[in-house]
Protein backbone atom coordinates (compact mmCIF):
# COMPACT_ATOMS: atom_id res chain seq x y z
CA UNK A 1 0.00 0.00 0.00
CA UNK A 2 1.39 4.11 -0.88
CA UNK A 3 0.41 5.94 1.59
CA UNK A 4 -0.80 8.45 -1.14
CA UNK A 5 -2.88 7.50 -4.74
CA UNK A 6 -2.10 11.21 -6.17
CA UNK A 7 0.29 13.88 -5.43
CA UNK A 8 -0.13 17.22 -7.19
CA UNK A 9 2.07 20.15 -7.44
CA UNK A 10 1.15 23.65 -8.81
CA UNK A 11 0.54 27.16 -8.27
CA UNK A 12 -1.23 27.93 -4.96
CA UNK A 13 -4.06 30.47 -6.09
CA UNK A 14 -6.87 32.16 -4.33
CA UNK A 15 -9.79 32.55 -7.59
CA UNK A 16 -11.66 35.84 -7.59
CA UNK A 17 -14.57 35.17 -9.69
CA UNK A 18 -17.45 37.51 -11.09
CA UNK A 19 -19.15 37.90 -13.61
CA UNK A 20 -18.62 40.20 -16.60
CA UNK A 21 -20.03 40.56 -20.82
CA UNK A 22 -17.59 40.09 -23.84
CA UNK A 23 -17.78 43.90 -23.86
CA UNK A 24 -16.13 44.14 -20.43
CA UNK A 25 -13.06 42.04 -21.35
CA UNK A 26 -12.62 43.82 -24.93
CA UNK A 27 -12.28 46.86 -22.49
CA UNK A 28 -10.05 45.68 -20.41
CA UNK A 29 -7.72 43.95 -23.08
CA UNK A 30 -8.57 41.06 -21.52
CA UNK A 31 -7.41 37.91 -23.49
CA UNK A 32 -10.89 35.28 -23.39
CA UNK A 33 -10.69 31.85 -22.33
CA UNK A 34 -6.80 32.11 -21.42
CA UNK A 35 -4.73 32.60 -18.28
CA UNK A 36 -3.30 35.85 -18.98
CA UNK A 37 -0.02 36.48 -16.18
CA UNK A 38 -0.25 40.02 -15.13
CA UNK A 39 1.63 41.79 -12.93
CA UNK A 40 0.65 43.09 -9.36
CA UNK A 41 -0.04 47.17 -10.55
CA UNK A 42 -2.65 45.16 -13.04
CA UNK A 43 -4.12 42.89 -10.89
CA UNK A 44 -5.07 46.31 -8.39
CA UNK A 45 -6.48 47.54 -11.30
CA UNK A 46 -8.66 44.78 -12.71
CA UNK A 47 -9.43 44.18 -9.10
CA UNK A 48 -11.25 47.59 -8.76
CA UNK A 49 -13.28 47.41 -11.96
CA UNK A 50 -14.78 43.75 -10.65
CA UNK A 51 -18.15 43.45 -9.78
CA UNK A 52 -19.68 41.18 -7.07
CA UNK A 53 -17.12 38.31 -6.74
CA UNK A 54 -16.49 35.39 -4.71
CA UNK A 55 -13.30 33.91 -3.39
CA UNK A 56 -12.28 30.52 -3.47
CA UNK A 57 -9.40 28.32 -3.35
CA UNK A 58 -8.28 27.64 -6.53
CA UNK A 59 -4.97 26.65 -8.78
CA UNK A 60 -5.16 24.27 -11.40
CA UNK A 61 -3.41 21.03 -9.39
CA UNK A 62 -4.71 22.37 -6.12
CA UNK A 63 -8.56 21.58 -7.66
CA UNK A 64 -7.41 18.56 -9.08
CA UNK A 65 -5.73 17.45 -5.59
CA UNK A 66 -9.30 18.40 -3.92
CA UNK A 67 -11.34 16.96 -6.57
CA UNK A 68 -9.17 13.18 -6.13
CA UNK A 69 -9.83 13.44 -2.60
CA UNK A 70 -13.44 14.69 -3.21
CA UNK A 71 -13.89 10.92 -4.87
CA UNK A 72 -12.53 9.03 -1.45
CA UNK A 73 -8.97 9.42 -2.71
CA UNK A 74 -5.64 9.81 -0.57
CA UNK A 75 -4.30 13.11 -2.00
CA UNK A 76 -1.28 15.23 -1.12
CA UNK A 77 -0.25 18.60 -2.55
CA UNK A 78 2.99 21.38 -3.23
CA UNK A 79 1.94 24.72 -3.38
CA UNK A 80 3.79 28.01 -2.33
CA UNK A 81 2.34 30.61 -0.28
CA UNK A 82 2.82 33.79 1.74
CA UNK A 83 1.98 34.12 5.35
CA UNK A 84 -1.07 36.68 4.22
CA UNK A 85 -4.86 36.19 4.87
CA UNK A 86 -4.90 34.14 1.12
CA UNK A 87 -2.47 32.34 1.79
CA UNK A 88 -4.08 31.30 5.32
CA UNK A 89 -7.35 30.88 3.26
CA UNK A 90 -5.55 28.33 0.45
CA UNK A 91 -3.78 26.08 3.43
CA UNK A 92 -7.46 25.86 5.50
CA UNK A 93 -9.52 24.93 2.38
CA UNK A 94 -7.34 22.50 1.19
CA UNK A 95 -7.12 20.92 4.35
CA UNK A 96 -10.32 20.87 4.98
CA UNK A 97 -10.75 18.42 1.85
CA UNK A 98 -8.85 16.16 3.16
CA UNK A 99 -5.36 17.11 1.16
CA UNK A 100 -2.29 16.43 3.00
CA UNK A 101 -0.34 20.05 2.31
CA UNK A 102 2.23 20.47 4.48
CA UNK A 103 4.51 23.20 1.95
CA UNK A 104 5.89 26.21 4.08
CA UNK A 105 4.54 29.39 3.65
CA UNK A 106 7.20 32.38 2.23
CA UNK A 107 7.07 35.74 4.44
CA UNK A 108 4.33 38.42 3.88
CA UNK A 109 6.18 39.54 0.61
CA UNK A 110 5.59 38.64 -2.50
CA UNK A 111 1.75 38.15 -1.50
CA UNK A 112 -0.26 34.53 -2.28
CA UNK A 113 -1.36 34.45 -5.76
CA UNK A 114 -4.68 35.59 -7.05
CA UNK A 115 -6.50 34.84 -10.14
CA UNK A 116 -9.17 37.72 -11.74
CA UNK A 117 -11.34 35.14 -13.32
CA UNK A 118 -14.08 36.82 -15.27
CA UNK A 119 -16.40 34.41 -16.44
CA UNK A 120 -19.15 35.77 -19.33
CA UNK A 121 -22.63 34.30 -20.31
CA UNK A 122 -21.34 31.87 -22.44
CA UNK A 123 -19.71 30.29 -19.22
CA UNK A 124 -16.61 30.90 -20.33
CA UNK A 125 -13.47 31.74 -18.18
CA UNK A 126 -11.16 34.26 -18.95
CA UNK A 127 -7.82 34.22 -15.77
CA UNK A 128 -5.85 37.15 -15.05
CA UNK A 129 -3.20 35.76 -12.62
CA UNK A 130 -0.61 37.37 -10.61
CA UNK A 131 1.74 34.62 -9.63
CA UNK A 132 3.09 36.54 -6.15
CA UNK A 133 4.15 34.13 -3.73
CA UNK A 134 3.85 31.18 -6.31
CA UNK A 135 7.11 32.21 -8.03
CA UNK A 136 9.22 31.03 -4.40
CA UNK A 137 8.46 27.39 -5.14
CA UNK A 138 11.91 25.36 -5.83
CA UNK A 139 13.20 22.03 -4.88
CA UNK A 140 13.44 22.44 -1.31
CA UNK A 141 10.01 22.58 -0.85
CA UNK A 142 9.88 18.69 -2.66
CA UNK A 143 8.93 16.59 0.03
CA UNK A 144 10.76 13.53 -0.76
CA UNK A 145 8.85 10.77 1.35
CA UNK A 146 5.65 12.01 -0.17
CA UNK A 147 6.87 11.56 -3.95
CA UNK A 148 8.30 8.50 -3.25
CA UNK A 149 4.80 7.32 -1.81
CA UNK A 150 2.51 8.65 -4.10
CA UNK A 151 1.19 6.11 -7.26
CA UNK A 152 1.44 9.44 -9.35
CA UNK A 153 2.63 13.01 -8.98
CA UNK A 154 0.65 14.95 -11.43
CA UNK A 155 1.98 18.92 -12.19
CA UNK A 156 0.11 21.23 -14.13
CA UNK A 157 2.25 23.16 -17.34
CA UNK A 158 1.84 26.41 -15.47
CA UNK A 159 4.31 25.60 -13.12
CA UNK A 160 7.02 26.46 -16.54
CA UNK A 161 6.07 30.30 -15.54
CA UNK A 162 7.96 30.68 -12.28
CA UNK A 163 11.61 29.79 -12.74
CA UNK A 164 12.59 27.41 -9.62
CA UNK A 165 9.59 25.15 -10.08
CA UNK A 166 11.31 23.63 -12.97
CA UNK A 167 13.75 22.52 -10.93
CA UNK A 168 11.34 20.92 -8.11
CA UNK A 169 9.40 19.04 -10.99
CA UNK A 170 12.72 17.29 -12.35
CA UNK A 171 13.57 16.49 -8.48
CA UNK A 172 9.77 14.94 -8.32
CA UNK A 173 10.12 12.88 -11.32
CA UNK A 174 14.20 11.45 -10.52
CA UNK A 175 12.26 10.45 -7.12
CA UNK A 176 9.43 9.06 -8.22
CA UNK A 177 10.71 7.04 -11.30
CA UNK A 178 13.06 5.59 -8.65
CA UNK A 179 10.43 4.42 -6.60
CA UNK A 180 8.81 2.63 -9.80
CA UNK A 181 6.01 5.64 -9.77
CA UNK A 182 4.77 7.37 -12.93
CA UNK A 183 4.69 11.26 -13.59
CA UNK A 184 1.81 13.21 -15.40
CA UNK A 185 0.65 16.77 -16.01
CA UNK A 186 -1.57 18.56 -17.65
CA UNK A 187 -0.77 21.07 -20.88
CA UNK A 188 -2.78 23.99 -19.53
CA UNK A 189 -3.46 26.35 -21.41
CA UNK A 190 -2.48 26.52 -25.32
CA UNK A 191 -0.81 29.65 -24.99
CA UNK A 192 1.35 28.30 -22.10
CA UNK A 193 2.05 25.17 -24.97
CA UNK A 194 3.09 28.35 -27.55
CA UNK A 195 5.49 29.61 -24.76
CA UNK A 196 6.79 25.89 -23.44
CA UNK A 197 6.25 23.65 -26.83
CA UNK A 198 10.01 22.31 -26.93
CA UNK A 199 10.30 21.41 -23.40
CA UNK A 200 7.01 20.08 -22.95
CA UNK A 201 7.96 17.71 -25.89
CA UNK A 202 11.28 16.64 -24.46
CA UNK A 203 9.31 16.02 -20.96
CA UNK A 204 7.27 13.73 -22.64
CA UNK A 205 9.71 12.28 -25.03
CA UNK A 206 12.49 11.78 -22.42
CA UNK A 207 10.32 9.61 -20.22
CA UNK A 208 10.21 12.33 -17.60
CA UNK A 209 6.11 12.42 -18.32
CA UNK A 210 4.70 9.26 -18.15
CA UNK A 211 0.72 10.73 -18.25
CA UNK A 212 -0.45 13.30 -20.18
CA UNK A 213 -3.53 15.75 -19.95
CA UNK A 214 -4.73 18.12 -22.72
CA UNK A 215 -8.22 19.61 -24.23
CA UNK A 216 -8.23 19.34 -27.78
CA UNK A 217 -6.30 23.05 -28.65
CA UNK A 218 -3.75 22.23 -26.48
CA UNK A 219 -2.71 18.61 -28.46
CA UNK A 220 -3.11 21.01 -31.77
CA UNK A 221 -1.36 23.26 -30.43
CA UNK A 222 1.33 20.78 -29.18
CA UNK A 223 2.02 19.83 -32.67
CA UNK A 224 1.13 22.56 -34.68
CA UNK A 225 -1.06 20.88 -36.82
CA UNK A 226 -5.05 21.99 -37.44
CA UNK A 227 -6.03 18.02 -37.81
CA UNK A 228 -7.02 16.85 -34.21
CA UNK A 229 -6.43 12.68 -35.80
CA UNK A 230 -2.59 14.05 -36.18
CA UNK A 231 -2.44 15.29 -33.06
CA UNK A 232 -4.19 12.21 -31.80
CA UNK A 233 -1.48 9.69 -33.31
CA UNK A 234 1.62 11.75 -32.21
CA UNK A 235 0.89 12.30 -28.37
CA UNK A 236 0.13 8.40 -28.56
CA UNK A 237 3.88 7.75 -30.26
CA UNK A 238 5.32 10.54 -26.91
CA UNK A 239 4.18 9.54 -24.15
CA UNK A 240 2.53 6.40 -22.27
CA UNK A 241 -1.24 7.25 -22.02
CA UNK A 242 -2.45 10.76 -22.91
CA UNK A 243 -6.15 12.12 -21.87
CA UNK A 244 -7.77 14.75 -23.98
CA UNK A 245 -10.80 16.32 -23.38
CA UNK A 246 -13.28 17.61 -26.41
CA UNK A 247 -15.64 19.81 -24.58
CA UNK A 248 -18.89 18.61 -25.17
CA UNK A 249 -17.71 15.92 -27.20
CA UNK A 250 -16.52 14.01 -23.84
CA UNK A 251 -12.85 13.01 -24.07
CA UNK A 252 -10.63 10.94 -26.03
CA UNK A 253 -8.00 8.33 -24.71
CA UNK A 254 -5.18 6.90 -26.02
CA UNK A 255 -2.45 4.64 -24.99
CA UNK A 256 0.01 3.16 -28.11
CA UNK A 257 -2.18 1.73 -30.87
CA UNK A 258 -5.73 1.94 -28.05
CA UNK A 259 -8.18 4.43 -28.57
CA UNK A 260 -11.03 5.15 -26.27
CA UNK A 261 -13.63 7.78 -27.09
CA UNK A 262 -15.71 8.41 -24.27
CA UNK A 263 -18.93 10.67 -24.32
CA UNK A 264 -19.13 13.82 -22.35
CA UNK A 265 -21.41 13.24 -19.31
CA UNK A 266 -24.74 15.24 -19.25
CA UNK A 267 -25.11 18.68 -18.01
CA UNK A 268 -28.24 20.59 -17.56
CA UNK A 269 -26.66 24.51 -17.55
CA UNK A 270 -22.80 25.46 -18.94
CA UNK A 271 -22.77 27.50 -15.61
CA UNK A 272 -18.91 28.09 -15.30
CA UNK A 273 -16.09 26.30 -16.97
CA UNK A 274 -13.07 27.23 -13.77
CA UNK A 275 -11.81 23.73 -12.76
CA UNK A 276 -13.39 21.67 -15.74
CA UNK A 277 -9.99 20.30 -16.94
CA UNK A 278 -8.74 19.59 -13.33
CA UNK A 279 -11.70 17.86 -12.53
CA UNK A 280 -11.23 15.88 -15.73
CA UNK A 281 -7.72 14.65 -14.01
CA UNK A 282 -8.84 14.10 -10.89
CA UNK A 283 -11.34 11.79 -11.64
CA UNK A 284 -9.38 10.16 -14.23
CA UNK A 285 -6.30 9.82 -12.00
CA UNK A 286 -8.60 8.87 -9.10
CA UNK A 287 -9.79 5.38 -11.16
CA UNK A 288 -6.42 5.31 -12.49
CA UNK A 289 -4.61 4.88 -9.09
CA UNK A 290 -7.42 2.24 -8.58
CA UNK A 291 -7.13 -0.01 -11.22
CA UNK A 292 -9.79 0.90 -13.58
CA UNK A 293 -9.97 0.50 -17.02
CA UNK A 294 -9.39 3.63 -19.09
CA UNK A 295 -12.63 3.77 -20.21
CA UNK A 296 -13.87 3.98 -16.86
CA UNK A 297 -11.22 6.63 -15.89
CA UNK A 298 -12.68 8.79 -19.13
CA UNK A 299 -16.32 8.30 -17.62
CA UNK A 300 -15.20 9.20 -14.12
CA UNK A 301 -13.25 12.42 -15.47
CA UNK A 302 -16.29 13.58 -17.52
CA UNK A 303 -18.48 13.05 -14.48
CA UNK A 304 -16.57 15.22 -12.23
CA UNK A 305 -16.22 18.08 -15.19
CA UNK A 306 -19.74 17.92 -15.68
CA UNK A 307 -20.20 18.84 -11.84
CA UNK A 308 -17.91 21.62 -11.75
CA UNK A 309 -19.45 23.12 -14.47
CA UNK A 310 -22.70 23.60 -13.17
CA UNK A 311 -21.39 25.55 -10.41
CA UNK A 312 -19.65 28.67 -9.98
CA UNK A 313 -16.41 27.99 -8.34
CA UNK A 314 -13.52 25.43 -9.75
CA UNK A 315 -14.07 22.79 -6.30
CA UNK A 316 -17.16 20.53 -6.37
CA UNK A 317 -19.95 21.41 -3.87
CA UNK A 318 -21.33 18.28 -3.72
CA UNK A 319 -19.98 14.64 -3.29
CA UNK A 320 -18.07 12.99 -6.22
CA UNK A 321 -17.76 9.74 -4.76
CA UNK A 322 -21.74 9.59 -4.52
CA UNK A 323 -22.54 10.87 -7.91
CA UNK A 324 -19.71 7.93 -9.08
CA UNK A 325 -21.99 5.82 -6.73
CA UNK A 326 -25.31 7.35 -8.61
CA UNK A 327 -24.06 6.52 -12.33
CA UNK A 328 -22.86 3.75 -11.54
CA UNK A 329 -19.47 4.16 -11.97
CA UNK A 330 -17.92 3.30 -8.14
Amino acid sequence: MTRFDVLTVGNAIVDIIARCNDQFLIDNKITKAAMNLIDAERAELLYSRMGPALEASGGSAGNTAAGVANFGGRAAYFGKVAEDQLGEIFAHDIRAQGVHYETKAKGTFPPTARSMIFVTEDGERSMNTYLGACVELGPEDVEEDVVADAKVTYFEGYLWDPPRAKEAIRECARIAHANGREMSMTLSDSFCVGRYRGEFLDLMRSGTVDIVFANRDEALSLYETEDFDTALTLISADCKIAAVTTGKDGAVIVRGTERYVVDAHPIEERVDTTGAGDLFAAGFLFGYTQGRTLEDCGKLGNLAAAIVIEQIGPRPMRSLSEAAKEFGLL
